[in-house]
């Protein structure tokens, strides 16, 4: 067993994981990356978009189209179960389009805006 601190929206967790094995006995991956992780882009690449890391209802949008926003800023509020998750900007830029809207439900994994 490993323990990892993961950084999560500015909150620090320890994990502890185990190692993997396939049926050969080989590692399956413990292979560690400080490279970034390379940014997604929408088909006509006029930015980044922003999906959903859980399923809820937005509650707020709190940017609008055209708006400057920081890393770390909060853009939306999704509830899920009862609680209030704000969903940040992953980095600096302009929103280029919002595909949702308040009172809207959103699964894990749907577009919720661009940042450009």
């Amino acid at each position: 067993m490993k323990i990892y601190k993961v950084k999560v929206n500015g909150k620090v967790y320890e994990v502890e994981l185990e190692s993997v094995t396939e049926s050969s006995g080989t590692i399956v991956s413990e292979k560690k990356s400080d490279a970034p992780a390379p940014a997604a882009s929408t088909a006509s690449g006029e930015g980044t978009p922003l999906l959903s890391p859980i399923q809820g209802t937005v509650l707020k949008v709190n940017v609008s189209e055209g708006s400057s926003v920081k890393k770390g800023d909060v853009l939306l509020v999704i509830e899920a179960m009862k609680l209030e998750n704000d969903i940040v900007a992953p980095k600096d830029g302009v929103v280029k389009g919002i595909k949702v809207s308040k009172g809207q439900n959103v699964n894990s994994k749907d577009q919720l805006l661009i940042i450009g």
